[in-house]
Parts: structure tokens; sequence; C-alpha cells
């Protein structure tokens, strides 16, 4: 009984001296700023994880662009036998007629005097590639720009859904439209040419150009302008060629490129004698060469658009990982800070007491 008497009377002395009861616990209370800290850390996690998912995307995008890139390299290997055994025979013959002059006339060679041209303008169905589709309309606003102020007239047909989209809301009306797939196949290019040569035949034009982003490297294409119509006996036809091909280097993909010559012309024995007319032959072979170039193009531009998204997708995964890292380390100095403070408080409390 004593010693419970004791104890109580030190627990009542302990009480009187710190002003509370000694069993109580202390409640810190929290500093105003603390509930701010703590809508800025959920709101900062939230958007890491914001940023998290969206690198995931562009990563994947990246992946299927280079995939793609590669099919559309086997497309020009699988095309350029063809490609090489018309343009053979194509300078063969004209070298032969070179030799035997005749007095028939070659229409698709024909040069007549420009009154009116036809542009091919070649962009993109989709955007998220970088500059791809901007840089196409610009140089063909720049060529219909050159050709008006030397009172030509201009016809646009649009490849690509950017380019036919642009141009409509500049009020444009075009004879045809047609959409750019990720493979071009023979088809198009048929269509294609058959369209040109029907406008050219006709008299509807007196000049085909095809407006293409021709692929240079991963990181760089160049837009280009080819005339189609008429063809040329030599010249552009007649050179050489380059042929890209995507490889993986330590990790990272990069493109070698090949450096071709021109096929030689195809020699004839002398003692050949052709069943039809040189000149025959010839305008029956122009039309089969003239879709052997217009796919070429066409695949040059698909390759140029996709190796334009792997790079805008590098790019947009590079970049939010910077912002995902920088978030970071802002979430965790304002969790420092939180910590830091619930410290003090808890310091400065037992200071007081």
């Amino acid at each position: 009984m004593v010693r419970k008497a004791v104890l109580a009377l030190c627990l009542c002395t302990v009480s009187a001296f710190f002003g509370k009861s000694p069993v109580t616990k202390r409640t810190v209370r929290p500093t105003a700023n603390k509930p701010l800290q703590m809508a800025a850390g959920q709101e900062l996690r939230n958007r890491i994880t914001s940023v998290g998912n969206t690198q995931k995307i562009t990563e994947a995008m990246r992946l299927v662009a280079a995939a793609k890139v590669r099919r559309a390299q086997e497309a020009v290997l699988a095309s350029r036998p063809f490609g090489e055994a018309i343009q053979s025979a194509f300078t063969g013959v004209v070298a032969k007629l070179e030799k035997e002059p005749t007095d028939e006339d070659i229409p698709l060679l024909e040069k007549r005097e420009v009154k009116k041209v036809t542009l091919i303008a070649v962009s993109g169905d989709k955007g998220l590639c970088g500059s791809y589709n901007t840089y196409a309309i610009r140089k063909t606003e720049q060529r219909i720009a050159e050709l008006q102020e030397q009172g030509i007239a201009v016809e646009l047909i649009p490849i690509g859904t950017k380019m036919s989209a642009y141009f409509k809301r500049r009020e444009w009306v075009f004879p045809t439209q047609y959409n750019c797939p990720q493979v071009p196949d023979a088809e198009l290019a048929t269509e294609l040419s058959r369209e040109a040569l029907s406008k050219f035949l006709g008299g509807e034009t007196d000049k085909v150009e095809l407006i293409y982003t021709k692929f240079v490297s991963l990181i760089a294409s160049k837009p280009t302008i080819r005339t189609i119509l008429p063809l040329t006996a030599t010249g552009i036809e007649t050179d050489g060629d380059e042929y890209f091909e995507l490889k993986t280097e330590d990790g990272d993909l990069v493109v070698e490129t090949t450096k071709t010559d021109a096929p030689a012309p195809q020699e004839f024995p002398k003692d050949l004698v052709f069943e039809q007319d040189p000149v025959t032959i010839l305008n029956t072979m122009l039309p089969l060469y003239l879709d052997s170039q217009i796919l070429r193009c066409m695949q040059e531009a698909v390759a140029s658009e996709l190796a334009s998204r792997m790079a805008s997708m590098q790019t947009a995964s590079d970049n939010a990982k910077d912002l995902k890292k920088s978030l970071s380390q802002t979430y965790n100095r304002i969790r420092q800070a939180s910590v830091t403070a619930e410290i003090l408080e808890i310091v400065s409390g037992a200071a007081a007491a």
C-alpha cells in the first residue's frame, strides 16, 4: 500500500511539473505547407507515371517504324533486277536507233513547248514523322510558285492525305488523289503511270514532274523534283543509283549505302532481226520503264517517311526519359523537405518539452 501511494505521488508531481499527464502522447500539428507538399508530390507521381507510359509508346512506335524500314528495303532490293533489266534493254534499243536513224516519232520522248505542268506530289498519310510532310509540302509550294511566275499553268495530283488536306484548305481542286501506302506496289505505280501517260499523250499537259523525298540516311532526307515525262534517252534515267540497307551495329541501327553504276546498255548481235520495228518495241517498253521509275521513287519516299518517324520517336523517347528523370529529382526533393520538416517539428517539440 505504501509503495502504491509513493508511485501515485510521483506521477502527480511529474504531471504538475510538465503541465499534462505523463501518459498522454504529444500530438504534432502539421505545418501550413505540409498539405501543399503532399498534393504536389501526388501530382508529380501521376505525371512521372504518365511520362513513363508515353516513353513506352514512343519506343514501341520507333521499333515498328524500324521493322517497316526493313520491309521497304526488301521491296527496293526485290524490284531492283527488273528495273536494271528494263533500263539496260531501254538504253540498248536507243543505242541501236542512234546507229539506224528512223523518221518515226517516239511520243514519250517528244519535247514540246511547256504551257502546263502536272505535279505529282508525294507526302505521308500520317503525322508523328518530324518534318517529313512539312518539307514535302514546302517543296511543292516552291515549285508551284516558280512555274506560276513563268506563266505556266499547274495541275496538282497529291499522294498522301497530308498533302491533299493542306492544299484543299487552300481551295485547290485535284483531278485525282491517292493515299500513300506503307508498302507501295506495282499496281499503284501502274495507275499513276497510266494517268500521266494519258494526260501527256492526250495533250492535256506538256510535262509531268514527280516531287518525292529521296532517302539519304536515318536522320536525313531530301525533297527532290524529277521529270518523268517526257522521258530522255540520256540523262537522269541512266545515272548511277544508291541502295540502302538497315543493319545493327553495337546495338544501334545504322544504314549502309551501296552505290551502283548504271546498267550497261544491252548489246544486240549484228545479225539480230527484230520481228517488230525498234520504234514500236521502244514505245512498248517505255510505259514499263516509267512504271519501274515511279515505283522506285515511291519506295524511297516511304522509306524516308519511316526513317523520319524513327528519328522523331527516338527523340521523343529521349525527351521523355530526361523529363522523367527531372520530375523524379523534383519529387525526391519534395519528399526530403517533407521528412525534414517532420523531424524538425519532433525535435522542436522535444526541446520545448
